[in-house]
């Protein structure tokens, strides 16, 4: 099938990547120039564990292309995903401008059957948009051109995108007819070929899936994090707590580690984006969702409240190491990462950073500009070296085992801050280090 992908971000490159990889002919569209010049010289403009590697190989096998070329692009797939950014607007909302763009431009030119694709995280009633856009732009060219337009939320994790996409647990489709949805059972029929995973709703119960889980999600950690925060005050222990009614196979052990709070492109985003929805369309104040929110925003300075509560309110002349920038391991997205916030209370309380984080350097390097309080490093030891004590950001997986008597010797003070809770609080205690986990005893 010939596919054309809007977008080449995390969504639109891993969802047009991977529709190759199993034999469709698939055309990625962005207009911004750099992005399809990496690509077509062999690179990718994001970090995702195993996407280079397939890149490549559709690439060399001729199934998967990359354009800035928007008449080629329209013209090229049956199938049009809508893969591009929805940033938050002021207010919260979801900045819809990009995808109604894309729709407008597709309208603009299609001269035979499309199937239009939300696969973006959008609000609901987007899918109204997108349809109107197209007819809009078809009645200005005074023709009639068939088409539907289909909402398939995308359900990726950065770090195992690849994985999700190519093992999903569940495909949504919202659609309204059967024209669209066999085209699409049969984009997807690789995808589950040992049992259904196909799940067949109305566009805007689609749309609604998409913010749902996300934001069941974020509910989960901020709970967490809210009773973590209590377990320190009572004298209990929440990895104790969590083994404990994750057992109940009612509430399972997915997404109920603690910890110094939620980040990236779609929690934050997708938590205010249904809050907006809510109330402008409804007048609904989703009362526990701003909790989450609240309790989140909180969370992401728990580490800074543990460093003042152990060196004072004024940090000037001290020195913190900071292991892990990225918002999770196996990515460089830093977008609402905690680190950002730890970072900024440092500097805002008189202290200087150095910094190490696998992946996410380059990024930091974008987001942090020449600050000369910031040293941007590049190894965990070298982060060590000369600072105070060391606060743990984000859990990548080779800060699971250091060296603790090490560790204990390249810091001025032995202090660790552990935001991601990776150790059994009697290893580090047991060469003399003092260890703040979260909750922990």
């Amino acid at each position: 099938m010939k596919v054309t992908v809007v977008g080449t971000g995390y969504v639109g490159l891993v969802t047009g990547t991977c529709l190759a990889e199993v034999g469709n002919d698939v055309l990625c569209l962005d207009v911004d120039p750099e992005k399809i010049r990496i690509l077509n010289e062999g690179g990718i403009p994001i970090y995702e564990p195993g996407l280079l590697d397939m890149v490549k190989r559709n690439v060399a096998a001729g199934r998967l292309h990359f354009t800035t070329d928007v008449d080629k692009a329209v013209q090229f797939g049956t199938v049009q995903f809508i893969a591009v950014g929805t940033p938050p607007d002021e207010d919260g909302s979801a900045d819809l401008q990009y995808v109604t763009a894309a729709a407008r431009s597709i309208g603009q030119r299609m001269t035979d059957y499309k199937v239009i694709v939300d696969k973006s995280t959008v609000p609901v009633g987007t899918a109204d948009k997108v349809r109107a856009a197209v007819a809009d732009e078809l009645q200005k060219r005074g023709v009639a051109v068939p088409y539907s337009v289909v909402s398939n939320p995308e359900f990726l994790k950065e770090g195992a995108a690849v994985d999700d996409f190519m093992r999903p647990d569940r495909i949504v489709v919202g659609a309204d007819d059967d024209r669209a949805i066999n085209l699409m059972r049969a984009l997807y029929a690789p995808f589950q070929r040992n049992h259904e995973r196909l799940i067949v709703m109305d566009v805007k119960s689609a749309e609604l899936t998409k913010y749902a889980a996300n934001a069941m999600l974020a509910t989960r950690i901020s709970f967490m994090n809210e009773l973590a925060n209590l377990a320190e005050q009572l004298g209990a222990d929440i990895e104790m707590v969590r083994q404990g009614i994750g057992s109940d196979p009612r509430i399972g052990y997915h997404f109920l580690y603690p910890g110094c709070g939620y980040g990236g492109s779609c929690f934050p985003k997708d938590v205010k984006a249904l809050l907006k929805t809510a109330k402008d369309a409804a007048g609904i104040d989703l009362k526990v969702l701003n909790a989450v929110e609240e309790a989140n925003d909180q969370q992401k300075h728990v580490l800074t409240r543990k460093i003042q509560a152990r060196f004072g309110e004024n940090l000037t002349g001290k020195r913190f190491a900071v292991w892990g920038l990225a918002f999770k391991p196996n990515t460089d997205d830093m977008r609402e990462a905690p680190s950002r916030e730890l970072i900024a209370d440092l500097l805002a309380a008189g202290a200087t950073v150095s910094a190490y984080d696998p992946v996410a350097v380059h990024e930091a390097k974008r987001i942090f500009g020449d600050d000369a309080r910031i040293a941007l490093v590049d190894s965990a030891n070298a982060a060590l070296e000369g600072a105070d004590a060391l606060a743990i950001v984000t859990e990548w997986k080779e800060f699971r085992s250091p060296d603790f008597d090490a560790l204990k010797a390249r810091l001025k003070s032995p202090v660790v801050f552990d935001g991601r809770n990776l150790y059994d609080p009697a290893f580090p205690r047991s060469v003399g280090i003092e260890y703040f986990p979260i909750g922990r005893l």
